[in-house]
């Protein structure tokens, strides 16, 4: 009973405005504390908790967040992106439905280059919808092309949601071998989730193009004043960001460098891009730096809270209480695979990726890989599953950061009706991965082996 009272705690005092990372560490040191009194709580588990900090210090691979976050506030605080969607909008103007092709496309590249869904929504708000609007496009349309493309940043590595649930997939992955008295565990890593996503990744935003690509070409008109021959300039444009994606991306996946090495390599590009392209002033690097310290920090202070809360979680036995539950459920995996989605898929409309992924799926993950969850496919699930949430209406947190850079002639509605679609075809890939797992795992399997 006390590990539900904690989790009722917890969701109460996040839905009275409380900031997510206190109310992880002070509710369960509240809860600690009262069960220290009351004698149904042992003390010497918080000892546990100094070892606990210092593991989140020295691990490397959290070393990649700060670098990667680095890397995407360059490239969208220098107009790269802006300078990419320009070009691709001159080039593919012409035709019937090509300026949506030219924002999932810069989407897509932003979405792999910053991994954070708020900043891809708002830039991609602030730069395309307006020249969507002026070019005849359904406001329905082109915002839920938007929000959509916006949420990509979760599934398209190399993405911050990514690296911080591969860490924490690999030690849960490691925990469910140990208890299953496996004492030579295999290990997944931030790599093999990489691998995972990106097919599925490539095939959303297939289905993506073509839904906004056909529903175009019935209404709007072909803009051939912005035509021009811009091979050229849209070359000069795309050539670099998507070579240091790639850079990155393909030392991690070929084994040429670890995450953090990569992000490392990726954060120093972006700097070298702003120099080159004259866009990366004092001013302009003194707030990248601000943003990436605040975002740092924020990703950090919540897994403080979070390793706090799970401590304490377990030591009223709660991790034993999800156990026995799962266990007695009919059906089996697909059964507990089933409800951990579902709650997982609910409680994207009030937590943010971060929060998920610190404090349920390291509760749920051993239980599910113990049960034979293959460890990247349930990453890849977990990952479009709070992907579709947050563009699900009315609380997906996409919309929200749209609605903020949509003009108020755009009434609300407008923006929940034109995500519907898009959303649909979320289902669709969340339908497909749990169908056919080899979507996830094959890509993993040929380049470093079994996935697990």
């Amino acid at each position: 009973m006390t590990p539900l009272l904690m989790f009722g705690a917890t969701f109460g005092a996040l839905l009275a405005g409380y900031p997510v990372a206190l109310t992880l560490a002070g509710v369960a040191l509240l809860f600690a504390f009262v069960g220290i009194l009351t004698g149904s709580f042992n003390p010497n588990d918080l000892g546990f908790l100094p070892n606990r900090l210092f593991g989140i210090m020295t691990n490397q691979t959290m070393l990649a967040v700060p670098l990667f976050v680095f890397m995407g506030v360059v490239l969208e605080k220098t107009r790269i992106a802006e300078a990419l969607l320009e070009s691709m909008t001159k080039l593919l103007g012409g035709f019937r439905g090509g300026l949506a092709l030219a924002v999932i496309g810069v989407g897509m590249l932003m979405a792999a280059s910053t991994g954070i869904v708020g900043a891809t929504v708002v830039t991609m708000g602030l730069m395309a919808l307006p020249s969507m609007l002026n070019q005849g496009y359904d406001p329905r349309l082109a915002t839920g092309t938007i929000a959509a493309t916006g949420t990509l940043g979760q599934i398209i590595p190399p993405s911050i949601a990514l690296v911080l649930l591969g860490d924490v997939l690999g030690n849960a992955y490691q925990r469910a071998q140990l208890d299953a008295g496996i004492y030579a565990p295999d290990t997944v890593s931030v790599g093999d989730l990489f691998a995972g996503s990106l097919a599925p990744g490539l095939l959303l935003v297939v289905f993506y193009a073509g839904y906004a690509f056909l529903s175009a070409r019935k209404s709007v008109q072909a803009d051939t004043s912005v035509v021009t021959h811009a091979t050229g300039r849209l070359a000069a444009n795309l050539a670099p960001p998507l070579a240091l994606i790639v850079i990155v991306l393909g030392s991690i996946l070929g084994g040429f460098a670890t995450p953090t090495e990569a992000a490392g390599v990726g954060a120093m590009g972006a700097l070298l891009l702003g120099v080159l392209k004259g866009e990366l002033n004092g001013a302009r690097l003194s707030e990248v730096c601000r943003q990436t310290l605040t975002t740092t920090s924020m990703v950090f202070f919540i897994l403080i809270g979070a390793s706090m809360f799970s401590l304490v979680f377990r030591g009223y036995g709660g991790d034993g209480v999800v156990q026995g539950w799962f266990d007695g459920l009919p059906g089996g995996m697909w059964m507990a695979l089933g409800i951990v989605m579902v709650v997982i898929f609910l409680l994207g409309f009030m937590l943010d990726f971060i929060e998920i992924t610190f404090v349920v799926v390291p509760i749920v993950g051993p239980i599910l890989l113990g049960m034979g969850v293959d460890p990247v496919w349930l990453g890849v699930l977990i990952a479009v599953n709070l992907q579709t949430s947050f563009l699900t209406p009315p609380f997906g947190f996409a919309l929200f950061y749209l609605r903020g850079v949509t003009p108020q002639t755009i009434p609300t509605g407008a923006i929940y009706r034109g995500v519907v679609p898009f959303v649909m075809l979320q289902i669709a890939v969340l339908l497909i991965l749990l169908a056919w797992p080899a979507l996830a795992t094959w890509l993993p399997d040929l380049l470093y082996g079994s996935s697990g």
